[in-house]
């Protein structure tokens, strides 16, 4: 080998090393990032030797793809858990002590009492007032889960802008991927940008994508739907302004096509959209027929019959009441009921009522007093109620639970019923989160920097380096030794 081509492999060498040492620093600055992918500088050989000649990106995509899957169905299952544990809160938490199912119990318990001793009027009092615990307990529940619905409903409108705003964030870094590719650029950071990107919008849409000629990436939706294609598709959403029982949410549309709610505690959801759809309009919902059934089978249960001989008077709201003022004829859900359910305004002292009536009858007038006499021991009635709690009836089997149990079961089935749900999404949330931070330690381990194999290249770069640089400077000697003859 010449002196000339000695030195030419050294000045490459040197180039090599100042390169790569470059990329390690950059690994090595980086590390902490979870969305930087480890760089590495890809050699050839040519007649100088070594020479980079481009700078490689680790990738994988089949972890890739695993790690959006895993955090779009984390993040549905998540969102239907955390409205669950919402509606829970409602009721008073673990214990559910202000849920309806509790609340009757206190009022059946009293109105034994008052059975007992139909004669004290303070026993009267108490058991209208526990009516109005109830009752109020049942209207504010109903307002909690329609409040429920609106702020999902916000929080959907939130998620649809923040997921348009990464869409339009993603359009430019895929054509900064693809321009760069096209003109052979390092496009490592702008790919690390898109597939942050790409990992944000996971956990809000479920999505598939596809790579094409280019470098260029299209996103379709879990179910096909086209999400990004060269261009964001629109992703629109008209929040409401308010819910009740019988208002229903606006549907999500991703390029004109309606968004699916995830089905089931074990959610098919993917992504935070399709768990936020599942609460308001399927879980929440839930919770207000069973409210609303509730309330339909206490105005039944404590209505007030015409006493006469023969009857011809029909049935009329009797301790409890609503916006209606009839008695719900059949076990057919009364959407909206609980919002208005209330205890007859004839038996609240502090509006003029006499709470004596809940004994003796008569609140719809005369023709329905069951103790004409007024007779202080008369506890017939009061008997009837506590039995009637206690008794099945019929429930509409839309409503999801028994069509035929006690108005208490019923409330008690409706907690079962919600804490099932709410226990079986938690499990489910616990695996698909076991499942997302495998599938990204996985990704992670195999495309991230390790500092420990930065800091062993950075060594052997240093060694390099020595070695070039006393290859320069012995032909360095050498040179000048040739010259010092030819003088």
């Amino acid at each position: 080998m010449s002196l000339t081509s000695a030195l030419n492999a050294a000045q490459t060498s040197l180039s090599n090393t100042s390169t790569q040492t470059n990329i390690v620093s950059r690994n090595i600055s980086n590390a902490s990032d979870p969305d930087y992918n480890r760089r590495n500088a890809a050699l050839a050989t040519n007649v100088y030797g070594a020479q980079v000649v481009s700078i490689e990106r680790a990738q994988d995509q089949a972890l890739f793809r695993q790690t959006i899957k895993g955090t779009s169905a984390a993040s549905g299952q998540q969102a239907l858990l955390s409205g669950l544990e919402t509606i829970k809160g409602i009721f008073g938490g673990n214990d559910y002590e202000t849920s309806p199912a509790a609340m009757l119990g206190t009022l059946r318990d009293t109105l034994s009492t008052f059975a007992s001793q139909p004669g004290e009027s303070t026993l009267a009092r108490s058991s209208v007032a526990d009516a109005q615990t109830l009752a109020a307990g049942i209207r504010d529940a109903s307002a909690a889960v329609q409040k429920v619905r609106l702020d999902t409903d916000n929080e959907i409108e939130r998620q649809v802008g923040k997921l348009n705003e990464l869409l339009a964030r993603f359009e430019t870094a895929n054509n900064n991927v693809t321009r760069g590719t096209q003109l052979g650029g390092d496009v490592s950071a702008d790919m690390d940008e898109r597939d942050s990107l790409l990992k944000q919008i996971s956990g809000i849409i479920g999505v598939s994508t596809i790579t094409r000629t280019g470098n260029d990436v299209a996103i379709y939706t879990s179910d096909g739907t086209t999400l990004f294609e060269s261009v964001p598709r629109p992703v629109t959403f008209t929040p409401s302004v308010g819910f009740a029982a019988t208002v229903q949410g606006n549907a999500v549309f991703v390029d004109g096509v309606p968004l699916g709610a995830g089905v089931g505690a074990n959610s098919t959801a993917k992504g935070s959209l399709q768990g936020l759809l599942q609460v308001r309009d399927e879980m929440a919902p839930a919770v207000q027929t069973h409210l609303d059934e509730i309330a339909r089978a206490l105005i039944v249960t404590f209505a007030e019959t015409d006493q006469s001989a023969v009857p011809t008077l029909p049935d009329q709201p009797g301790l409890f009441t609503w916006a209606g003022g009839t008695v719900p004829a059949g076990a057919t859900v009364v959407p909206g009921i609980a919002a208005s359910f209330a205890v007859n305004a004839a038996l609240i002292p502090a509006q003029g009522g006499n709470p004596e009536l809940l004994r003796d009858g008569g609140i719809n007038g005369a023709a329905y007093n069951a103790n004409p006499t007024g007779a202080a021991s008369f506890s017939a009635r009061l008997d009837a109620f506590v039995v009637a709690i206690d008794t099945p009836m019929g429930f509409d089997p839309a409503s999801g639970l028994s069509p035929s149990t006690s108005v208490i079961d019923y409330a008690a089935d409706s907690l079962g019923w919600l804490e099932l749900n709410r226990s079986e999404a938690s499990s489910a949330s616990e695996s698909r989160e076991a499942f997302r931070f495998r599938a990204v330690e996985a990704y992670s381990n195999d495309t991230g920097v390790s500092i420990d194999e930065e800091m062993s290249m950075l060594l052997e770069l240093e060694q390099s380096y020595t070695a070039s640089a006393r290859l320069i400077s012995v032909i360095d000697q050498m040179l000048e030794a040739l010259m010092s003859t030819v003088r």
